[in-house]
C-alpha cells in the first residue's frame, strides 16, 4: 500500500482569496513548492488536494474554473520539479444541496477514502495538512494524521480547535514545517524545529 500527504487547497497550498476560481489569482505561499517536491521526490509521497469548493454551489464560480485552478497550481509547482498527483473537490454547500450531495463535503472523510480506493493508500500511514476545523476532522475520521497550519485561517481555527479540546497531531507555522514534522515523523525522529 502506498502513502500519501493529503492537502486542503486554498489557505495551505496558495493564498485564499475567497471563492477562487480565476487562475491568474493563483499565487503559491512562501516554501510550498519545494516542501512539496521533497515530500514526493525524496519521500515517495502521494500528493493529493481534499477541497471543499462550495462557490460552486452558491453560483460563483463554475466546475471548470476549480479545475483551471487546480491546472495553475500544478504548472507553478512545475518550476519545483512537483506535481499534485490528484485533485478531489466536493462542490456542495447543505445550504444549496441535499444531504447526498453533501456527503463529499469535508469534515466527511468520503475523499480521502475515495483517494484510499483510488491509489491503495494506507491511511493509517498518510497525513492531512490544512487551514480549517473541517481539514482536522477529516483526517481524525479518515484515520490519518492531522496537521493544522497557521497559514489561511489557520491561527484562528487553532483557537476554535483548543476551546473544543479537539487539537491535531501538530500544528505548524506553515507548509514547510508541516513536510519537516511528516519526513520526521514518517523517519521515526522526534520533530525538532
Amino acid at each position: 500500500m502506498r502513502r500519501a500527504v493529503f492537502l486542503d487547497r486554498d489557505g495551505t497550498i496558495n493564498e485564499d482569496p475567497g471563492y477562487l476560481g480565476d487562475p491568474d489569482k493563483v499565487f503559491l505561499l512562501p516554501t510550498v513548492g519545494e516542501s512539496l517536491a521533497r515530500l514526493k521526490n525524496d519521500f515517495n509521497f502521494l500528493l493529493i488536494v481534499i477541497s471543499n469548493q462550495s462557490g460552486v454551489a452558491r453560483g460563483l464560480i463554475s466546475i471548470d474554473d476549480v479545475r483551471k485552478v487546480n491546472e495553475k497550481i500544478n504548472s507553478l509547482l512545475k518550476k519545483f520539479n512537483v506535481q499534485i498527483d490528484d485533485f478531489f473537490f466536493c462542490t456542495a454547500h447543505p445550504d444549496f444541496n441535499n444531504e447526498e450531495d453533501c456527503q463529499c463535503r469535508k469534515p466527511s472523510p468520503k475523499m480521502l477514502f475515495d483517494a484510499s480506493e483510488k491509489y491503495n493508500i494506507d491511511l493509517t500511514k498518510s497525513y492531512m495538512i490544512g487551514d480549517s476545523e473541517s481539514d482536522i476532522l477529516a483526517a481524525k475520521n479518515a484515520g490519518c494524521k492531522s496537521i493544522l497550519v497557521k497559514t489561511g485561517l489557520g491561527k484562528e481555527t487553532f483557537n476554535a480547535l483548543l476551546s473544543d479540546n479537539n487539537l491535531p497531531n501538530f500544528v505548524a507555522e506553515n507548509l514547510k514545517e508541516a513536510s519537516e514534522f511528516i519526513i520526521n515523523d514518517f523517519s521515526g525522529e522526534n520533530f525538532v524545529k
